[in-house]
This record gives structure tokens, sequence and C-alpha cells, in this order.
């Protein structure tokens, strides 16, 4: 039997287990909604090349993560995502620094796709022919993001944040390492993070929650696995690696991100907690409504893509802004000198108040996105967490919680400033 969980405040009800194989089942019912969604997740991304298990130190190429869910589509009866569309199903994954999620949404024939997606997630088919020609692929791949500048830009902040984390290289790895991966070392990799004690199941939609977890229970190994533990190396400094990158690329105006290095709470209900309050942080500071961006944008120092965010993952938490501007590093003396006011004079509780209550607004109306809740889901249950709490969180925070978090983690001398610039005329 599924524990179920009641949210009165928010209207919300959420079903949740551990089956005996270790696998966490989340479900969230939306009566009368025509679509139904899947996510299937493994603890397993582009950073965790490096681990553990039963006392092993493991070591494995760059870009594994990203090319087993390439592969993983592949089965002895056909690929995975056609069979998925042609019952009515969408399809679609992705690999991040700390997780790999497989993915549907449907208006018909949930329970079969559901089916079809534990199957083929569960059950590896590789062969030396189609890793040599998914090599190619994924090659052609990485190099056309390294054309991106968007890509280029990121991953240009993660260097400069950090040293020698993992998350500071790219998820699909570099085309040399990629040439490493043989079947042998998917297959391996699929058996030590492809358990169910290492993975989550959420769904969302007009559905039977236990029908959910028996099809979980009925097709997923039943033995409970040991779960590796990912090794990232040597904890780094919260100072920036480099304060400042610079590069040159076929763009029409200057791309910036700002970002800074927060302490890792680990995990638990400490790290909603963390999460939320640098999410809040970053809105009072530099939201819409705020004298930095309305100031700024006024003076055409930033444009309408301006954003900003936090990610707590992998065992780093950073935050970051950023979009377009004439002049990054004056919008970066800006942003600093917006951190010192708060820092010596605190937040106005009106304002702290406003950008509360903006996000708990938009995270409610998120929970109608049956892609976002369900991936907030799975966050919360690889680290610990119920989502759903977030709201009564939210209601537990003040003024000066916020202003205390800003004045201890967003000081100048934590930031870092990469630019991607537009290139010099040749000749």
């Amino acid at each position: 039997m599924m524990d179920r969980l009641d949210y009165p405040a928010i209207g919300e009800t959420l079903y949740e287990t551990v089956l005996p194989n270790g696998l966490t089942v989340l479900v969230s019912p939306k009566p009368e909604y025509a679509k139904s969604y899947a996510f299937f997740a493994t603890r397993y991304g582009g950073a965790m090349r490096r681990f553990s298990l039963e006392g092993r130190k493991i070591d494995t190429p760059a870009g594994v993560a990203h090319f087993l869910e390439h592969k993983m589509f592949d089965m002895p009866e056909g690929n995975a995502l056609a069979l998925l569309s042609q019952n009515g199903a969408s399809p679609n994954a992705y690999t991040a620094g700390g997780i790999t999620a497989y993915h549907f949404e449907s208006t018909q024939g949930f329970y079969e796709n559901l089916d079809i997606l534990l199957r083929f997630v569960s059950t590896p088919y590789f062969t030396a022919e189609s890793v040599d020609k998914e090599q190619g692929i994924i090659g052609q791949e990485i190099r056309m993001t390294e054309d991106n500048p968007y890509f280029a830009l990121y991953y240009a902040l993660m260097r400069a944040l950090y040293d020698h984390h993992p998350v500071r290289d790219s998820v699909a790895g570099t085309v040399e390492s990629i040439a490493e991966i043989s079947p042998e070392i998917l297959y391996s990799c699929h058996k030590v993070f492809y358990v169910p004690s290492n993975m989550v199941l959420c769904v969302a939609g007009d559905v039977d929650p236990e029908a959910v977890a028996s099809a979980a229970g009925r097709i997923l190994p039943s033995e409970r696995s040991a779960v590796p533990e990912p090794d990232y190396g040597a904890p780094e400094a919260l100072t920036p690696a480099s304060a400042r990158v610079k590069l040159a690329m076929d763009v029409s105006a200057p791309q910036f991100l700002i970002g800074g290095k927060v302490p890792s709470p680990g995990g638990g209900t400490e790290m909603l907690r963390q999460t939320l309050i640098c999410e809040l942080a970053l809105r009072c500071l530099v939201g819409r409504s705020s004298p930095f961006y309305t100031g700024l944008y006024a003076e055409g120092l930033l444009r309408a893509d301006f954003g900003y965010g936090e990610d707590f993952s992998c065992g780093t938490a950073f935050f970051e802004l950023g979009g377009e501007s004439a002049d990054p590093g004056r919008v970066l003396e800006r942003f600093s000198a917006e951190v010192r006011r708060v820092s010596e004079n605190g937040l106005e509780r009106e304002v702290f108040e406003r950008a509360r209550r903006a996000d708990y607004g938009l995270t409610l109306r998120s929970l109608g996105n049956f892609q976002g809740l369900c991936r907030s889901l799975a966050d919360g249950a690889m680290s610990g967490y119920r989502f759903l709490d977030v709201f009564e969180l939210s209601r537990s925070l003040s003024a000066d919680d916020c202003a205390e978090y800003i004045r201890e983690n967003f000081a100048p001398e934590r930031l870092a400033l990469a630019a991607v610039m537009p290139r010099g005329p040749k000749g």
C-alpha cells in the first residue's frame, strides 16, 4: 500500500512508497486531466565519472552517462522511442550533472506506455556496431555545442567557479573521451547505476497510484542492490578559481553570466530550505521589479533575456544571473553594489514579502506543469526531502533570513564573471 500525504493548503495529494527493491515511487493524482506523465530517473549524471561501490573505486571516461541515455532506447525488438510514439506517447530523455531521466506524456494507453518505459530503461541492449555508430553521432553533437555561445558561456562560468569539480566539464564528454566508451563499459555502468535502489519513478495524471507501483514491482528487478557513491574530488574553496573569463565568438552582442558558489547543505530539508532562500535572495536583488533590473534595463545595460537561477546538485551549490549586455563589467559592479547595500541595511520587509508571494504563486501554478512537477518531486526524493513541503517552508522564512544569506554568500570576492564577446574583424 502506498502512503497518502495530503496538502490541504494547496489542494494537493501525493502518494509515495519505497518498494522492496528500493525504488521510490511518487504519484501525484490529477483527476479529470486528459494527459498523464511518467518520469523515470536514476541518480547518475555526467559529473559522476568516478565512484565507489562496496569498497571498490572505479573511474570511467567522461560522457558515459550521456552516452547511455542515447543507447538505452535500443531494444531487441526495435526502438523504444518509436514504440512509444506509435502508442500515442510523446517520449524524451536528458542527462544532467547528477541525473539521467526518461519520460513520456500521453493521453491514451498510459499503462502500456509505462510498461515500455520501465522495460527499456531496465534492460540494456548494446552491440559494438551500434556503439561505434553512436560515437560518430555524439561526436557531431559535441562539436555543434562547442560552437554554441550559450553552451560555451555556461561552461566558461563553471570553469571560472570550479578548479577541479567535474561539473566544470561538459556532460557529453569530449570527442576523445567518448572514443574510449565500449559496450562493456556501458553494461557495467548500467548494472551499477540503473538499479531500483538508485532510481525514482514519478507519475502525474488521472492514474491509479497502486497500479503504477504494481507495474514497477512487476517489471523491474526484485533484488535490492548496493548504491554507488560518487567521488567528486577534494572539497573546493568558496572563492572562484578565476574571477573573470572572456571568450571571443561569433555573436552580435556580449553575453554574460555572473555566478558564485554557496555552501552545499548536503541533503534533506535543509537543502530545500537553502535552495528556497537562495531563490528568494536572487528575486529580491535582481528580479524584474528590483531597482537593479529596472535601473539597468532603463539604461540599456540589460535586456528582456536577463535571467537568474540556482543549482544545488552533485555536492555543489551555486547561483547565476546573466543575459545580454553591452557592458558586463558594469553589470557586475552594480550587482556588487546592491549586495553591499543589502548587507549593510538589510532587506525591506515589503520587498521580501512581495518576492516571497510571487515565488509562492509561481511555484503553485507550476504544479499544473506535469514535467516540472515530476522533476521537482524526483529531485527532492534523491536529495532526501519532499518537494511539496516548500509551501509550508516558504511561510516560515523572513526578510532577515534572506538578508543574512545575501550577506554571507554574495560578497564581491565570491563572484565570477564569464563573458562571450563579439569576435573582432578578421585580417
